[in-house]
């Protein structure tokens, strides 16, 4: 797996040009090419009596939002690096997954919603169902998060993302892709962090033995992805958790030090996961870190 080609979907909240120039350093990896998007809601421009588009409000954010992407490309002034633009109006969700097709994204970047002080969660539910939907990667992102941890709240600034990702897998077809492209971070990645966690519901009325057999056998998938980190020239580190499958994967995230959380996105059943969220999406909704997603 290769991430050459990046959509980055914007609406110019703050620290976005701070979260769009953490994820460029995937240039290190053969990033090569950056499409720069931002998607105007159809109802922030329609006339609604009418049926009709306001053009003057529609050109006025199309021309703001193309001096911004100007800006942001002067900025970072990197002639390695391909920038184009794309500013449409539609549904935002839609929009994003049809621009990802026009330009053969390897991986689309969203942002977060922006968080009150009342919020739990980090995500806004059209993040979540572009997670849910898209075929390619997709990485949510996360600058600066305030959060709480053991009874006191944190602030935590997300800059190199992608130097301990922690990899959480279930050994499913999308796990195995996950560690595909947890392995394409060579050179960016100084330690990858194996984890996979024994969830309450498999285990309750389970017999001891019956346990110990799926420890054994958990310890030796690990050690199996871990050899793979490890061959290709990457450090590799494993851990084993039980307990509710969520709540695991967050902690370990935090006593490890990861930087990022890395997880394949499976839905054995699809209609309840679209609808009630499944493990990875409710990771990506509860985490501080940044979360890459791999269908």
């Amino acid at each position: 797996m290769r991430f050459e080609t990046l959509l980055f979907h914007t609406r110019f909240r703050e620290l976005a040009f701070n979260s769009l120039k953490s994820v460029l350093e995937l240039k290190a990896v053969g990033l090569k090419k950056v499409v720069l998007a931002h998607v105007i809601p159809r109802e922030d421009v329609a006339f609604v009596p009418y049926g009709g588009m306001l053009k003057e409000e529609e050109q006025r954010i199309r021309e703001e939002a193309r001096m911004q992407f100007e800006d942001w490309i002067q900025t970072i002034d990197d002639p390695q690096l391909e920038f184009r633009q794309r500013i449409e109006v539609g549904a935002p969700n839609a929009a994003i997954l049809d621009l990802a097709s026009e330009e053969k994204a390897d991986l689309i970047v969203v942002g977060r919603k922006k968080r009150t002080m009342l919020e739990k969660v980090y995500v806004g539910t059209h993040v979540l169902d572009i997670l849910r939907r898209s075929a390619v990667p997709v990485l949510m992102s996360k600058y600066m998060v305030q959060y709480e941890w053991q009874g006191e709240p944190l602030m935590r600034t997300n800059e190199q993302i992608w130097k301990r990702p922690l990899l959480a897998s279930d050994w499913s077809e999308p796990s195995r892709r996950a560690l595909d492209a947890t392995l394409a971070l060579k050179g960016l990645a100084e330690k990858i962090i194996v984890t996979h966690v024994l969830g309450t519901r498999r285990m309750k009325n389970l017999e001891p033995p019956a346990i110990q057999r799926l420890e054994a056998e958990s310890e030796k998938r690990l050690q199996a992805y871990c050899r793979q980190v490890d061959d290709c020239g990457i450090q590799s580190e494993s851990h084993l958790a039980m307990g509710r499958t969520v709540e695991e994967i967050i902690t370990m995230s935090r006593e490890y030090g990861a930087t990022m959380i890395v997880m394949g996105r499976t839905g054995k059943d699809w209609f309840q996961e679209y609808w009630l969220g499944g493990v990875a999406h409710q990771v990506a909704e509860l985490s501080e870190l940044p979360v890459l997603l791999i269908p």
